[in-house]
C-alpha cells in the first residue's frame, strides 16, 4: 500500500528558452524553471538520426533542439538561479541510442557537477544510468514516458524516478485517483500547447520525414489539414479542416482543486515561447496558486484572462482535466496562434473593412481575418496592423439575443497590407498582437531590481559591550551569521529596539529577499549607528546569497562501463537457425485468413476486447500459438484490463508500462512452454510502444519478464541490428511489415465528426459501424482505429516493409518477424503472408519481395522509419560502445 500523501503547496514551473525568458520567470515567481542544455564544446551529442559518419549534430538531449543553454554556462545558471530560490530542472527527455551512450554519460555527469535540481527523462534506461551515476540527483519521469496511471508512476520508480510528469489527457478525477494510489511527486501540465497524440507514442514525424518527435525534431504534422473519408466517401467537414491540431491548455481555474489533490508541481509548457508569454502565464499561475494555499478565492481579472489568450492561444480550454468534451479539444478551424476574437466582418468600404465589435480595437493592434482558409488553401490569411479606427454612423446593429448594441466600426490598415478580395462578410477578425499588453508586461521583464522577492527571519542579537550579531534563515533552511565590528555602547539618546531593528533590516531592496520575521534579544539600552547596522545587515545578506548559490554536495561517479558489463552477458547466443512469422489481425476476417497461412503464432488486436475470447479459443484450436495486444494507453479506472488479460490465458503483447509494473505485481512470468496460453502464466512480449532504444533500456525490460521485446520505431534497420547484437537476437522481435502508428491520441474523430456526443456514453459509438481515413495533402489516406478506451490510432496509409533491410536482420541473427495488419483484406493478408514465407524459405529474393508487397497495396509502400542513411555501417557491439 503507498504511503499517505503529504500536501504541500505546489510549485508553479516555468519554461525556459532563453536569458529574456528565464529572467522573465524569476521575476513574475516561478519556483522552478526547465530548461534544455546544449553539449559541452569538448564532445558531441546528438539529438538526430545516427549516421554513422561522424558527423553528428552538436545538439542537447532534450526535445526541444532549437533552443537551450550551453552547457559552459550552466553552473553559473544555476549559482543565480538558487540565488533567487528557483530551481533549475533540466530537460534530458529524448531516447538515446547505444552510439550516444558514452557522450549520455558525460553530459550527465556534468549535470549533476553544475547543481541542477533534477533531471527531467524519457528514457528508462538513461534514468536508471543517472540515478547510478549520482544518487542525490532526483530523477522526474516526463510526459514522454507516458504515465497515466498509479502502476505507471510505480514503474518510473523502478528505474529511479522521485517524481512523475502526468499525461496531459487526464482530468482532474483521474488525477486524483492516481495521487491516492500512490506517493510518487506527482507534475501536471496546466497551460500551452497539446499534442494531439500522446507524448512519447507518436511517430508522425519518424514516418513522414525521417525527423524523430522522441528525439526533439517534431514536424508538427498534426497542426497540417486533412480531409475525412468515410466509408470511402470525403466527408465536408465545413471549416474543420485541421481536425488533428487541439487547442492549448488552460487551466487556471482548476489550480484549487489541484492544490487540493496534492499534485506537487504545475508545469507551463512552451520553451519555444517568448519572454511575454512566460511572464504572464507565470504570474498568473503565482497567484493562482498562493490564493488556493491561502484558501481563498481565485481573483483573476478578466483582463488578466485576455491577456493569457492574447500572448498565445489557438483557443484556450481546460480541456480534458475537466472531462472529456471531443467537441470542444479539436475546434479545426485554425492551427495556429489566433489571439483574442475582437469581432467579425460586416462589409467593405473603399478604403477599409467594416468590423461588428466584440472587444475594443485601437491603432496599432494586429488584426488577422480569419477564412478558416476554406479560399486559400495555401494557408495565407489578411491582416495587419490597424492604422486608423473610424466610427461607421448608422451601421450600428443590435447583437443577436443580447439587448447591448454592439459597435461598428471602419478599420483602415497601411497600404497593400490587406487585399479587400480576400476579405468577406462573416469572417472572424482576431487581434494577434495588442501593443498596451506590452507596457503591462514591462515592468516584469525590464526590472532593475528583483521584483519577486523570498521570505527571510532574522535573529538579531545586542547586548552592551559586546559585538552584535545578525542571524538569518531562509525558506529553505540556509542560515548565516554576520558579526558587527564594534561592541555596541551604552545609549545617550534613544536605544535600539525591536520597531526600529525591523524598519532598519527590513530595508532589503535589490536583494531578492523581504523580511517576514524578526525576533531579538537586547541586553542593555544599546546603541548601534545606522551606518554600521546596515552593513551588518548587507554582510548578513551576502553571506546568505553565497550559501544558497553553493552547489550541493554530491557523490558522482561514471557508471555506464559497469551497466554494460552487466547487461552485455549473455547476449551472444547462438542464432535461431529457423524463422519465424508473427502475425498480428484487427479482426476475425484477417484472422480467418491468418489461420489458413498456419504463422508460428497469432496476435489478436481487436476494438472491442470482450470479443477475443472465441478467437482465442479459435486459434488455440487450431495449434497455433496466441497472443492477445493490450491498450497502449491505461487509465486508473482500466486497471480491470489487466485481469481480463490474463483471464484470457493467452500471450500478451505488452504496450505500456503500466501494465507491465502490474503484471509484476500479479508476480506473472514467462512460462517457458506456453505461448498458446496453456498453464497460468503467460508469456509477455513487450512492444514498440515501450520505446526501448538502446542496451540498457532493452535489458531492464526484458529482466522484468519478458521474452522477447520490439524495438522502438525511432531506430532505423541497421540500429535495430546493432542492438541485436547487444542484448541477443532471440530476445527481440521486429516487425517487416506494418502500417506505422503516427498518431495516437486521446482525441476521437469518429465522436467529433460523426456525432454530436461529447464521450463514449453519448456518441452512438460510430467506429464501430464506420471507416474511417484521413487524407494528407499528398493524396494518401491514412487510416483510423479506436481502441477499447476509445482512443484513436491514425495509421500511416503505405505498408512499411523491411524488405530492403531482410538479409541484414538475417545476418544479425535475428529470426522473430512479425507481420501487422490494419485495414488490409483477407486476400491482402494471405498474400503478404505468403511474400515473407516465400523470401526466408530462399525462393525469391529481396527485391522481388518488395514488388509483391507493393503489388498487394493500393498506395504504395514506404520504407518509413526503417531508413539507413548513407554511410551508416552495422557495428559490432564492443567497438559501438
Amino acid at each position: 500500500m503507498p504511503r499517505p500523501r503529504l500536501t504541500v503547496k505546489p510549485e508553479v514551473m516555468s519554461p525556459v528558452g532563453g536569458e529574456a525568458q528565464l529572467r522573465a520567470a524569476v521575476e513574475a515567481g516561478a519556483d522552478a524553471v526547465f530548461f534544455g542544455v546544449n553539449p559541452l564544446q569538448r564532445g558531441l551529442g546528438q539529438t538526430g538520426r545516427a549516421d554513422g559518419t561522424g558527423a553528428a549534430q552538436k545538439l542537447g538531449f532534450h526535445a526541444r533542439a532549437k533552443v537551450g543553454f550551453e552547457a559552459e554556462a550552466l553552473p553559473e545558471i544555476m549559482r543565480g538561479l538558487h540565488a533567487r530560490g528557483v530551481m533549475g530542472f533540466v530537460t534530458f527527455n529524448v531516447l538515446v541510442f547505444d552510439r550516444e551512450l558514452r557522450e549520455a554519460e558525460r553530459q550527465l555527469i556534468h549535470l549533476a557537477e553544475s547543481g541542477v535540481d533534477a533531471l527531467i527523462v524519457q528514457d528508462h534506461g538513461i534514468a536508471r544510468l543517472a540515478q547510478q551515476i549520482c544518487p542525490d540527483l532526483p530523477i522526474h519521469g516526463s510526459t514522454q514516458m507516458s504515465i497515466t496511471s498509479a502502476e505507471g508512476a510505480e514503474f518510473a520508480r523502478r528505474f529511479g524516478a522521485s517524481r512523475v510528469v502526468l499525461g496531459r489527457e487526464l482530468s482532474l478525477r483521474d488525477i486524483e485517483r492516481i495521487a491516492n494510489q500512490t506517493d510518487m511527486e506527482l507534475e501536471t501540465f496546466v497551460h500551452g500547447a497539446l499534442c494531439v497524440s500522446y507524448s512519447g507514442q507518436c511517430f508522425s514525424s519518424e514516418a513522414w520525414g525521417g525527423r524523430s518527435a522522441n528525439r526533439g525534431q517534431c514536424a508538427q504534422a498534426c497542426r497540417l489539414p486533412y480531409e475525412m473519408i468515410v466509408d470511402g466517401l470525403k466527408r465536408d467537414l465545413g471549416d474543420a479542416r485541421y481536425l488533428l491540431s487541439p487547442g492549448d491548455l488552460y487551466a487556471l481555474h482548476q489550480v484549487p482543486e489541484l492544490v487540493r489533490i496534492g499534485v506537487n508541481c504545475l508545469k507551463i509548457e512552451g520553451r519555444y515561447k517568448d519572454a511575454e508569454f512566460v511572464a504572464l502565464t507565470t504570474a498568473a499561475y503565482r497567484k493562482a496558486v498562493d490564493e488556493a494555499w491561502a484558501g481563498l478565492p481565485l481573483s483573476v481579472t478578466a483582463q488578466e484572462e485576455q491577456d493569457l489568450e492574447q500572448v498565445y492561444s489557438r483557443g484556450l480550454g481546460p480541456h480534458f482535466m475537466s472531462g472529456t468534451d471531443h467537441q470542444k479539444v479539436v475546434r479545426g478551424r485554425a492551427p495556429r496562434h489566433r489571439g483574442v476574437r475582437v469581432g467579425t466582418v460586416t462589409g467593405l468600404t473603399e478604403r477599409g473593412v467594416l468590423v461588428e465589435l466584440e472587444q475594443e480595437v485601437r491603432a496599432g493592434d494586429g488584426l488577422v481575418f480569419d477564412p478558416a482558409n476554406w479560399r486559400t488553401p495555401e494557408g495565407r490569411e489578411e491582416g495587419g496592423f490597424v492604422y486608423q479606427v473610424n466610427e461607421a454612423e448608422g451601421r450600428a446593429q443590435r447583437a443577436e439575443g443580447k439587448n447591448s448594441r454592439l459597435r461598428v466600426v471602419e478599420l483602415r490598415f497601411g497600404r497593400g497590407a490587406v487585399d479587400p478580395a480576400r476579405v468577406r462578410v462573416g469572417d472572424p477578425v482576431w487581434r494577434t498582437q495588442d501593443p498596451t499588453l506590452v507596457a503591462r508586461v514591462k515592468p516584469l521583464l525590464e526590472a532593475g531590481d528583483p521584483l519577486y522577492t523570498r521570505p527571510i527571519d532574522a535573529f538579531f542579537v545586542g547586548r552592551v559591550g559586546e559585538v552584535p550579531a545578525l542571524t538569518l534563515t531562509d525558506e529553505l533552511g540556509h542560515t548565516v551569521t554576520a558579526l558587527g565590528d564594534a561592541p555596541l555602547s551604552e545609549a545617550r539618546n534613544r536605544a535600539l529596539d525591536a520597531d526600529g531593528l525591523s524598519e532598519q533590516l527590513g530595508k532589503l531592496g535589490g536583494t531578492g529577499y523581504h523580511l517576514r520575521d524578526l525576533q531579538t534579544e537586547l541586553v542593555g539600552a544599546g546603541f548601534l549607528p545606522v551606518s554600521a547596522l546596515n552593513a551588518l545587515r548587507r554582510e548578513a545578506v551576502t553571506l546568505l546569497t553565497e550559501a544558497r548559490r553553493l552547489a550541493p554536495a554530491r557523490q558522482i561517479a561514471p557508471k555506464l562501463t559497469a551497466a554494460l558489463a552487466g547487461t552485455l552477458a549473455g547476449a551472444a547466443a547462438p542464432a535461431a537457425s529457423t524463422s519465424k512469422l508473427h502475425v498480428l489481425v484487427r479482426t476475425p476476417e484477417q484472422l480467418d485468413a491468418a489461420l489458413a497461412e498456419q504463422p508460428d503464432s497469432i496476435t489478436l488486436d481487436y476494438l472491442e476486447l470482450y470479443g477475443l475470447k472465441p478467437s482465442v479459443e479459435k486459434v488455440r484450436a487450431a495449434g497455433i500459438p496466441v497472443r492477445v495486444a493490450s491498450p497502449r494507453i491505461l487509465k486508473p479506472t482500466e486497471q480491470n484490463l489487466q485481469k481480463f488479460l490474463l483471464g484470457l490465458e493467452a500471450g500478451i503483447l505488452v504496450r505500456s508500462g503500466g501494465l507491465l509494473e502490474g503484471l509484476q505485481a500479479e508476480q506473472v512470468a514467462p512460462h517457458p512452454t506456453s505461448p498458446s496460453g496453456e498453464g497460468k502464466t503467460p508469456e509477455l512480449t513487450g512492444d514498440f510502444s515501450l520505446n526501448a532504444a538502446n542496451v540498457l533500456t532493452a535489458r531492464a525490460l526484458l529482466d522484468l519478464g519478458l521474452s522477447r521485446l520490439t524495438p522502438t520505431h525511432d531506430l532505423n534497420a541497421a540500429q535495430i541490428a546493432e542492438l541485436a547484437g547487444l542484448v541477443g537476437p532471440e530476445r527481440l522481435e521486429v516487425i517487416a511489415y506494418q502500417h506505422l502508428p503516427v498518431f495516437h491520441t486521446e482525441h476521437c474523430v469518429f465522436c467529433r465528426f460523426l456525432s454530436s456526443g461529447t464521450d463514449y456514453t453519448n456518441c452512438g459509438h460510430p467506429c464501430e459501424s464506420h471507416k474511417i481515413a484521413l487524407r494528407d495533402e499528398r493524396g494518401v489516406s491514412h487510416p483510423v482505429m479506436a481502441d477499447v478506451g476509445c482512443r484513436n490510432t491514425v495509421f500511416e496509409g503505405r505498408p512499411q516493409v523491411a524488405a530492403a533491410h531482410l538479409s541484414t536482420w538475417l545476418q544479425a541473427g535475428l529470426r522473430d518477424f512479425r507481420l501487422e495488419f490494419v485495414h488490409e483484406s483477407p486476400e491482402q493478408v494471405a498474400a503478404v503472408t505468403q511474400a515473407h514465407r516465400a523470401y526466408l524459405s530462399g525462393e525469391i529474393s529481396s527485391a522481388e519481395l518488395e514488388k509483391r508487397l507493393a503489388a498487394v497495396s493500393d498506395q504504395g509502400v514506404t520504407e518509413g522509419s526503417l531508413f539507413v542513411p548513407e554511410g551508416f555501417e552495422v557495428l559490432p557491439a564492443l567497438p559501438m560502445l
